[in-house]
């Protein structure tokens, strides 16, 4: 399980309509509203600044909070929508769902890797090369894998580490459904540029030997 859901500070709004929203943005905050679950849509409101860093810091939309409102139990919620100035592309609402515990939601999990000091190709001088440092999974709302482990024992250079490869949490999947490549062992740099020198001197010494074996015209 995840250790900690970010909470999400909220105040309730007064009123609903196109004038209460006007109102709150007046007052420097973003209107929305929490909806779903067996509990009527509530509108809630958001200080700009606030909802302004979550947006720029990425994937506010697929980051499950613990929604906080005084006078309210906390919930899980994630959110559906946020709606955008047209010309300064700036919020002007958004929209959260509460989850039940049930619920199948897609989130990204970050990737740790074990066993780094006694994976061989490492141990040659090979390089791990990140791909992907989080995956996107669908999981239950009520059982968020904290991290995927991959294990690099026994990894030599060349190896390629797939979705495919890796043992995910119990009921969690991938959401692109195909084989994607999270990371692998290359080769380091000083080797593979000696080993495109070696190629080049190959080729140079195959094209002259061709050279000098061709058959004049005379012949």
């Amino acid at each position: 399980m995840a250790e900690q859901i970010p909470d999400l500070n909220a105040s309730v709004r007064t009123g609903t309509g196109k004038g209460a929203a006007r109102q709150s943005r007046r007052n420097g905050n973003v209107p929305g509203i929490v909806f779903g679950g067996d509990t009527n849509p509530l509108p809630i409101e958001i200080p700009f600044n606030k909802l302004f860093q979550l947006l720029k810091a990425g994937r506010f939309k697929s980051t499950l909070f613990n929604l906080k409102l005084d006078g309210h139990d906390d919930v899980r919620v994630i959110c559906r929508d946020v709606q955008r100035d047209t010309v300064k592309d700036l919020p002007t609402h958004f929209d959260l769902m509460r989850l039940r515990r049930a619920t199948k939601i897609a989130l990204f999990i970050p990737i740790e890797f074990l066993n780094e000091d006694t994976c061989p190709g490492l141990k040659k001088g090979g390089v791990l090369t990140l791909v992907r440092p989080e995956v996107e999974l669908i999981v239950t709302a009520s059982d968020i894998p904290e991290k995927i482990q991959i294990d690099l024992a026994g990894l030599e250079v060349g190896d390629v580490i797939t979705i495919s490869s890796v043992t995910l949490p119990e009921g969690a999947k991938p959401s692109i459904d195909r084989d994607f490549v999270i990371a692998n062992v290359s080769a380091p740099s000083g080797l593979r540029s000696s080993e495109n020198e070696e190629d080049d001197e190959a080729s140079v010494e195959t094209g002259t030997e061709a050279v000098e074996e061709a058959p004049t015209s005379e012949e």
